[in-house]
């Protein structure tokens, strides 16, 4: 390693414990196989005093999905053998159901379970197991999209494969990670961690921020497949370079979980294997973020650069942005400065997406920059000279036209002119309102002129949040905190009215779970 590569690795690592601050973390940086960086610093228990170290076991969350996936492909070569046993699961499907390969590359159609249950009714930090789990995938009616046409990201797409995989062969899940790819890789340590109430070593995950403090954060959910990884930094370096010492063996697992994916119309997918296909820097990388309420982290790999990053935070900082900065050290780049500010064009407003029935609101916020709450959690877009505004990611790009304004997700394989929703809704909609599919309510109550709303089903009664209006007869019911590490999005609440001109339902979704139809029981 040169003298200028240590110093601007170094540089960034002073920097990370305060850029990023929280508890404690572990970083490591490779580049053809061997090891640039491999530091920890801070607590992996505060409270006890246990020091954060390269050999501390951390909860890798949904990092685990490539894992499931090259368990699948190591045991089903073939995977569309087991779409039978994917149709077994959703007895009350009333559609086509998804296939396998469908579930790993996320193209299923399915609501994601986490979203399902706040509408469920669940409390933030209830128990939730195989019993929930199951009874939630099983109840599953109707899909969101015909599978292998959109890309939506769902946790339960792969807690269904490592349940298959186990049924099918009659050897655990952990066994399957143990022998099939574990020892093969030299991750001594890594396991599977399920119950997220606790690690086997101690270390905690930490909810807060420097001015309010941190506390240990409270998780009560059994991961399998979708999120049950549990690694030290060491494991996942062995696994980087299991990676590189194997790019060039197209039969290699590695190699297999990141060949190309498409959408049934041919179009390339962004997604596939429990991977993202992404660009950082002008470069191809291919990785994935992994996080739980009190946890975060993410790793890349740049096969053309063969450079790996691994960013493991117990606490709520943001992983990928650090890998980012790590990765710019290691190429010897600069990060793009922010865009300007510029003055927001008449475009901005609330719309609805018309194929998701999801309200999406375009406008800035203090410190200048331009916002677009649509889908996941808010994107961050920049205008452009031509009249356009998009994500530094590609993700999305909001184009005018002269029909109007249009909204283009490559990632998501969809495009689609948004329906304009300017004005102010009537607060006349309060009521009960029933989801026959779900077999759960929504309450809309007017409490003292100001509009709440609440969930409840099988899990519990959901907690009342103050309804936030966005045009005629829309309004967002807020979700602040959920069951997985980030809650599922703002619930767009689209009221219909009979001739009466009287709301009688209400069509319910995020952008994890759409199109759910609740009709008013009084």
């Amino acid at each position: 390693m040169t003298s200028s590569l240590t110093t601007r690795l170094d540089r960034v690592l002073t920097t990370l414990p305060r850029a990023y601050p929280g508890p404690g973390g572990a970083v490591a940086v490779l580049r053809d196989g061997e090891v640039l960086v491999r530091h920890a610093w801070g607590w992996a228990n505060a409270e006890r005093r246990i020091a954060f170290t390269p050999r501390t076991l951390f909860r890798m969350c949904s990092i685990t999905k490539q894992f499931t996936c090259g368990v699948l492909l190591d045991a089903f070569p073939d995977p569309s053998v087991l779409d039978g046993d994917v149709r077994a699961r959703l007895p009350l499907l009333e559609q086509p159901a998804p296939g396998a390969l469908q579930l790993c590359h996320n193209q299923s159609g399915l609501r994601d379970y986490w979203a399902v249950a706040m509408l469920q009714g669940s409390p933030v930090e209830a128990p939730f197991g195989d019993t929930e789990a199951t009874r939630v995938i099983a109840s599953t009616r109707t899909l969101q999209f015909t599978p292998g046409t959109r890309y939506s990201y769902v946790n339960q797409n792969f807690r269904l494969l490592s349940e298959i995989v186990q049924d099918r062969t009659g050897r655990s899940f952990a066994e399957h990670l143990r022998t099939g790819i574990f020892e093969r890789a030299g991750m001594a340590s890594a396991v599977l961690a399920a119950d997220t109430r606790a690690m086997p070593d101690g270390t905690e995950g930490y909810e807060g921020t420097p001015e309010r403090g941190f506390r240990a954060a409270e998780n009560r959910v059994l991961w399998t497949g979708d999120a049950g990884l549990g690694a030290s930094l060491d494991d996942m370096i062995a696994w980087e370079r299991h990676i590189d010492a194997t790019r060039d063996d197209a039969d290699a697992l590695y190699s297999r979980l990141s060949a190309p994916v498409q959408f049934a119309d041919g179009a390339p997918a962004a997604y596939g294997f429990g991977l993202q296909r992404a660009t950082e820097l002008g470069r191809r990388v291919t990785g994935h973020g992994g996080a739980l309420r009190g946890w975060r982290a993410h790793r890349m790999y740049v096969p053309s650069e063969r450079v790996s990053v691994v960013v493991m935070f117990n606490h709520l900082s943001d992983a990928h942005e650090a890998a980012v900065d790590l990765l710019a050290a290691a190429l010897d780049e600069d990060r793009l400065p922010p865009p300007p500010r510029t003055p927001a064009p008449a475009w901005f407003g609330a719309y609805v997406e018309p194929e998701t029935g999801l309200a999406a609101r375009i406008d800035t916020v203090p410190d200048g920059r331009a916002r677009l709450r649509f889908g996941h959690s808010a994107e961050w877009i920049a205008l452009q000279p031509d009249g356009s505004a998009g994500s530094a990611s590609g993700s999305v790009r909001l184009r005018p036209a002269d029909d109007g304004l249009w909204m283009d997700r490559p990632l998501e394989n969809h495009s689609s002119r948004l329906r304009p929703n300017a004005g102010v809704p009537a607060q006349d909609v309060a009521g009960r309102y029933r989801c026959t599919e779900l077999d759960a309510e929504l309450t809309v109550t007017d409490a003292g002129d100001v509009l709440y709303g609440g969930f409840s089903g099988f899990l519990g009664q959901g907690r009342m949040e103050l309804l936030e209006p966005i045009g005629p007869d829309v309004w967002a019911l807020p979700c602040p905190r959920a069951l997985d590490h980030t809650p599922p999005g703002d619930w767009t609440l689209a009221f219909q009215r009979g001739d009466a001109g009287t709301a009688t339902s209400v069509e319910l979704g995020c952008w994890l779970a759409r199109r759910l139809c609740y009709m008013r029981l009084r």
